[in-house]
């Protein structure tokens, strides 16, 4: 283009540049957004609508946030975000859990640094540090999640210490209390001797651990009625837990299952079995069990069935030494012949399984083991010892006994701290729990989450089967930081006292002066006049902190004006079925009998690029903050977008980098609508879409479409779809075609023609939609957008105080759409011939060409009254009926394009030095080197 034209064209322009440089702008953005308070703002535009609420499941304030919170936050604001934008009150109210051992446990360190014993510091001033703590790393963390753009009221979040909420922990407690389903019983736990407490499920997590594996002989003293021949045999049993054996009060057996008793003939050198002795085991276990203790020669003398074996006594290995008690044979359902012997050993004090059984059978389960991890003193044998460290004396006792059959060492999953990572053990403890069956409070979660909508809908089964399963809830923790268990025992009955005057006298304390009140206050101010102190004992144990947070929907959802009870959602990770769900659903159906969700989204874990765990110790775990100083948060939030998070999700440099490359093409679109509105004014507008040309129709169906798309996806909270549905529109509709091929309306006709006029308007339609349904995925280069679009906006404004446009019914053709499709279909086959003939070197630029196209009269009907060169961006076409003139067998053709051919043939006539055209009448105008075109635009130029 000679200079003298170049001012003659309308090239775009925009202060939208090229270079994002998010990690330079966005805190720019942020500091409007605090300056015009836009969370505010937001409130104030949503005033009267319906609400939407998704409330925030509190994360731990204990250290810098990682990709697994950004990702979880950044899903939240997305659908806040979106709800708000399709007319919504969608409330953002954020929160932290601040009780519980993981924040004690770092007070604890700073103690055992200086060398010091935390139970020798004065409880309320420890808690107070423990506050101080959490107080840190609130403020640390609220400025991590609002450098990501998660909007919400940051300047009143909650907190489970909050004074408010610890009261209103007591006032539920005292619910459970009231209706009879809390209760103190001695049930064995997980227990960590590390931390000295139990531990929820939600705490534990399972690793590999190497036991020490025994066989051990249990001599039979009373053979069952059904089988005389156990007279002067031994049921062998097979254990992973040595340490438990003190604990042992019965042997197991499967009653349908089918067992031996045979007679050891022959043993290999060093075998602890003896010849003659008589074992009994499992049939289908019995070759593996000769393998174990060396038995080289046998004979099944008898089988019998499990049930066969009711009524056998047994005595234990340590009879004589402190152990002198019957241990009978009872049936167990969960007894299988996967592995050992076929019999299990009964401790009741460590097991589930045990304990039940046991119950069921009228066994006591001993106190064996404290919460340090060491036998008691009344333990005979092992007083003193540690249960981690006493395997070997377990066997050198079993030897000495001659109860020892084999012994070995197994590598498998075993429950351990997820804080402190040393291994756990099931321990009978004294525990304050909140029964399953009283007030048939398991029979209600199930029902609730059969009322519940699962995103995705696994969920439903997984909570299902964990509340079908689940123990009564052990609610108490031997801690210091936390809401005490607010609960006076009377000293004779052990009866806690069912006052709700107390209750609430406790909670009002609460209020004002906090859960330390509970370990300051005289007694009498919470017992009143009616209850002597005397007789009474308060509980020094704490609530477990999944209590807690289990309590949020009551002293967030229910309290605040702002927000509504139930929530339309809970969001959270998977591993929450058995966290903040599962005890949200059980302390809301045990004191509202229902849910205090209507949906509950779950999304997946961080995976690195080869798909293992991400972790501090490999080395392979970004941090947000380190992406967002440099990449910005926007490209965070696009990578959250567009993965599927229903599924475990990737992420890693080159996963950001393809992310980073796909933001790019996103704000190019961006930039290139930005330029072409220059200068747009409502005057300039097509307002009647009947009066645009089809191709501009095509792009309004479009959007009509992808704004069905749209609402769709935000409420199915399908955002991968929704994010491909506008990325595809964005690189292919756009991009590729409409702007490709409009590129020369708007750059090179007329200002006041009605050509560009259509475009530029049908343009502004696809800004303000885009950017728009954008705006709560990369909300930071939305505002730019806006902002760039509408620099005379006032300063209280903001693209996210907008919500999605609507969609008139005249720009729905689907007709239109299908001739489009048709007309596409035969552009792919124009260009791949082009592309092709510039790979040939028969071209340069598509615009020397001047194809021609082969296609049957129905394809050729469709591109009736359409510029197809315009549309091919060549300067010109011919179109010939296949019918009457068969294409040349080297045309170009596309296999997924039936009866279309393409020859490339050069344009004929001269480069116009404006447009770039090849056309004949160049040079024949009153302007020098000029198409008619353009000597007839820069006719009208000229006239002003």
């Amino acid at each position: 283009m000679t200079a003298e034209y170049k001012s003659t064209v309308f090239l775009p322009k925009t202060s939208f540049p090229m270079k994002a440089g998010l990690a330079e702008k966005e805190p720019e953005i942020l500091a409007r957004w605090e300056r015009i308070d836009l969370y505010a703002r937001l409130r104030e535009a949503a005033r009267g609508r319906e609400k939407f609420v998704l409330h925030d499941g509190p994360p731990y304030a204990n250290g810098h946030l990682h990709n697994g919170h950004a990702l979880n936050k950044i899903l939240k604001d997305v659908i806040t975000r979106s709800q708000q934008m399709m007319g919504k009150d969608s409330n953002y109210v954020p929160g932290w859990d601040c009780h519980g051992l993981p924040i004690e446990w770092k007070i604890e360190e700073r103690y055992r640094a200086k060398g010091r014993n935390k139970d020798e510091v004065d409880i309320v001033a420890f808690r107070r540090e423990c506050r101080a703590f959490a107080e840190e790393w609130i403020a640390i963390q609220r400025e991590e999640f609002k450098r990501l753009g998660v909007v919400g009221d940051w300047k009143n979040p909650y907190t489970t210490m909050a004074y408010p909420a610890e009261a209103q922990i007591v006032r539920e407690l005292g619910k459970f209390l009231m209706n009879g389903s809390l209760f103190k019983g001695a049930k064995p736990v997980l227990w960590s001797v590390v931390e000295k407490t139990a531990l929820a499920d939600a705490e534990v997590e399972y690793q590999d651990h190497t036991s020490t594996t025994i066989w051990v002989r249990f001599p039979v003293v009373t053979a069952g009625p059904a089988c005389p021949v156990l007279e002067g045999a031994a049921v062998v049993i097979w254990t992973t837990t040595p340490w438990t054996m003190p604990g042992n009060r019965a042997v197991a057996y499967g009653a349908g299952m089918p067992y031996v008793v045979v007679r050891v003939d022959a043993v290999a050198e060093g075998s602890l079995a003896r010849v003659g002795e008589r074992l009994v085991v499992g049939a289908d276990l019995l070759d593996d069990v000769r393998a174990q203790a060396g038995i080289t020669a046998s004979t099944v003398e008898a089988t019998l069935t499990g049930a066969d074996l009711a009524g056998t006594i047994c005595r234990h290995p340590w009879r004589g030494q402190g152990y002198d008690f019957d241990v009978p044979a009872l049936p167990g359902d969960f007894v299988t012949a996967d592995q050992g012997t076929g019999f299990v050993h009964i401790a009741p004090g460590h097991g589930e399984d045990d304990y039940f059984l046991g119950r069921a059978h009228g066994l006591t389960p001993p106190d064996t083991v404290d919460g340090d991890g060491l036998y008691m003193a009344h333990v005979p044998l092992f007083a003193g010892q540690h249960v981690f460290k006493v395997a070997p004396a377990i066997l050198e006792a079993m030897k000495e006994a001659g109860a020892l059959l084999a012994h070995g060492t197994l590598t498998h999953s075993y429950p351990h701290s997820w804080r402190s990572k040393a291994p756990l053990i099931f321990r009978n403890t004294p525990q304050w729990f909140i029964s399953m069956e009283t007030n048939d409070l398991r029979k209600k979660a199930l029902a609730a989450i059969e009322e519940t909508r699962w995103v995705p809908p696994r969920g439903r089964n997984r909570i299902g089967s964990m509340i079908e399963s689940r123990p009564d809830w052990c609610v108490s923790r031997q801690r210091a930081w936390g809401v005490p268990i607010t609960l006076f025992v009377h000293k004779e009955t052990g009866e806690p006292l069912r006052d709700p005057a107390v209750i609430e006298r406790i909670a009002a304390t609460f209020e004002t002066e906090g859960a330390d009140a509970w370990f300051t206050g005289d007694p009498r101010r919470f017992l009143g006049p009616d209850h002597d102190p005397a007789q009474y004992e308060p509980v020094r144990d704490i609530v477990e902190v999944w209590f807690d947070s289990g309590c949020t929907h009551a002293f967030v959802l229910e309290t605040r004006p702002d927000l509504k009870w139930p929530a339309d959602l809970y969001l959270e990770g998977s591993d929450q079925h058995r966290g903040w769900f599962h005890t949200s659903l059980l302390e809301s159906c045990g004191t509202r009998g229902r849910a205090p969700y209507d949906a509950v989204l779950t999304h997946g874990f961080l995976l690195d690029e080869k798909g293992d765990k991400l972790s501090k110790s490999k080395g392979n775990a970004e941090s947000p903050q380190k992406v967002v100083s440099s990449l910005g948060a926007d490209i965070l939030r696009l990578w959250v977008v567009s993965s599927d998070y229903t599924n475990d999700i990737r992420f890693g440099p080159e996963i950001l980098k393809q992310t980073t490359e796909t933001y790019r093409r996103l704000r190019n679109t961006l930039r290139f609508l930005l330029g072409a509105l220059d200068g747009f004014t409502e005057a300039e507008r097509v307002s009647d879409p009947a009066a645009l040309p089809d191709l501009e129709r095509w792009v309004l169906h479009r959007l009509a479409e992808l704004d069905d798309t749209v609402r769709a996806c935000c409420n199915a909270f399908s955002f991968h779809d929704m994010f491909q549905e506008l990325n595809t529109f964005c690189t292919s509709d756009l991009s590729a075609f409409y702007l490709d091929v409009r590129k020369d309306t708007l750059y090179c006709e007329h200002a006041d023609s009605i050509a560009r006029r259509a475009c530029r308007t049908v343009i502004d339609a696809v800004f303000e939609h885009l950017v728009t349904w954008l705006a709560p995925f990369v909300c930071f280069t939305a505002e730019e957008a806006w902002l760039t679009r509408y620099p005379d906006t006032p300063e209280t404004d903001s693209v996210h105080l907008r919500v999605f446009p609507a969609t008139p019914a005249a720009w729905r053709d689907p007709a239109l759409a299908e001739r489009w499709d048709l007309v596409r279909g035969l552009r792919r086959v124009v260009t791949g011939a082009l592309e092709r003939a510039r790979a040939d070197k028969v071209l340069g630029a598509s615009v020397q060409a001047h194809p021609v196209v082969y296609a049957p009269a129905p394809l050729i009907e469709a591109c009736a009254g359409l510029d197809m060169a315009d549309l091919c961006i060549t300067s010109g076409l011919t179109l010939i009926d296949t019918a009457a003139t068969p294409a040349p067998a080297e045309a170009h053709r596309l296999d997924d394009v039936d009866g279309v051919a393409v020859v490339v043939a050069l344009a004929e006539g001269a480069k116009c030095q404006r447009c770039w055209k090849v056309l004949p009448d160049v040079g024949q105008h009153a302007h020098e080197g000029v198409c008619g075109r353009c000597d007839a635009v820069l006719t009208a130029q000229e006239a002003g």
